[in-house]
């Protein structure tokens, strides 16, 4: 009988100790889900986040003067060429029309220049027999000169029409297109073989390529109108290049577009920030990144996170536990915030423990 009246003592003494102890555990680790957050010492950064992509300074689309057919190309994507390198050679390739009245121009100057010759012999007998004025037989030698131009000029069109080479005044002119200026070549735009529309005042024409100076690349983003206004060109910043995430980029902000644009409901403003130390990695055209723009910054300061602080009109509390597990409220003084962490002036000390609610349960 006694037994039997021990074991069930014993069991409820046992679920009343395992009760009790997690009551005790639970007071000493936070009282309904509170949390203690120790006051740390760091550094605080205030900064506006652009986001954009890496691209060369100047971007160069080289075009063609002449129709044709690209009879060979030079280059290849990410070739690095001087000035004055061959990049394609262009064939021309007129239409019938074209090579017809080309043809006929040259043979119509060449007809007319016999005839002003013959005149201009003729002047030139009558000068000597002063039979004519020295001034009619400089008009006669103007006019000479004047068709033998003509023929000239006409003769270099049906070449460059014909061979898409001449030679004019002791210079070679032929329709290879050259690099205008030192660069990478970035992207090929035509083949071998592909037809080439010519520049004009009323056609855009065929891009061949486009390159660019490599050594020159800047970072074009855009900065939402919330944080524009605390910008200023010059300031320093910092570039986060997804391609290389291990590797940190510094630069400095050099333009700030004066015009807002609109992009899916937002505000936006174009920045550029050039780069100034590229780390020892290669950076490329095209990279995605995001720009991180230093307005302030608060080093080896003491900081808590923001979310603990409460606002009571022009006065900052937190909340701290006192040794006896009693919460009360503490006035402190507060500085510069990044959006989640804020500095500490005055009212802690590192190292305190400052209380953390457990959000409210919407209901």
């Amino acid at each position: 009988m006694l037994k039997k009246l021990i074991i069930p003592i014993i069991l409820v003494l046992v679920v009343g100790a395992v009760i009790f102890l997690k009551v005790t555990s639970s007071a000493k680790n936070g009282q309904n889900g509170i949390k203690l957050v120790k006051v740390e010492r760091g550094d605080i950064v205030d900064k506006a986040l652009a986001i954009g992509r890496v691209e060369p300074k100047k971007e160069i689309g080289v075009k063609s003067q002449i129709s044709g057919i690209v009879r060979r190309a030079y280059v290849e994507v990410g070739d690095i060429v001087k000035a004055g390198d061959p990049l394609f050679e262009i064939m021309p390739d007129p239409t019938p029309l074209e090579f017809a009245e080309a043809k006929r121009n040259a043979e119509l100057a060449e007809v007319i220049l016999e005839k002003a010759q013959a005149d201009y012999e003729r002047m030139k007998q009558l000068r000597d027999s002063k039979l004519i004025s020295e001034k009619e037989f400089e008009e006669s030698e103007n006019d000479y000169r004047q068709y033998k131009l003509r023929v000239n000029v006409a003769q270099e069109r049906l070449a460059l029409i014909e061979k898409g080479r001449t030679k004019i005044a002791n210079r070679q002119i032929d329709t290879i297109i050259k690099a205008p200026v030192d660069g990478t070549i970035l992207e090929r735009r035509v083949n071998e073989g592909d037809s080439v529309v010519p520049l004009t005042s009323y056609q855009a024409g065929t891009e061949l390529l486009l390159m660019a100076e490599m050594s020159d690349l800047i970072f074009k983003g855009t900065v939402d109108e919330i944080d524009v206004g605390k910008l200023v060109e010059g300031m320093p910043a910092e570039l986060q290049i997804g391609a290389i995430p291990d590797q940190k980029i510094a630069g400095r902000l050099s333009k700030i577009s004066p015009k807002a644009k609109q992009k899916e409901s937002a505000t936006l403003f174009d920045v550029e920030i050039e780069i100034t130390d590229k780390g020892e990695k290669v950076i490329r055209a095209g990279y995605s990144a995001n720009g991180n723009l230093v307005i302030r910054k608060a080093e080896n300061v003491l900081f808590i996170p923001e979310r603990l602080v409460e606002f009571n009109r022009d006065k900052t509390y937190v909340e701290i536990m006192t040794g006896t597990g009693v919460i009360k409220k503490k006035e402190v003084k507060l500085g510069l915030s990044d959006g989640l962490n804020v500095e500490v002036i005055e009212g802690l000390e590192e190292g305190a423990e400052v209380v953390e609610r457990p959000p409210k349960e919407i209901k």
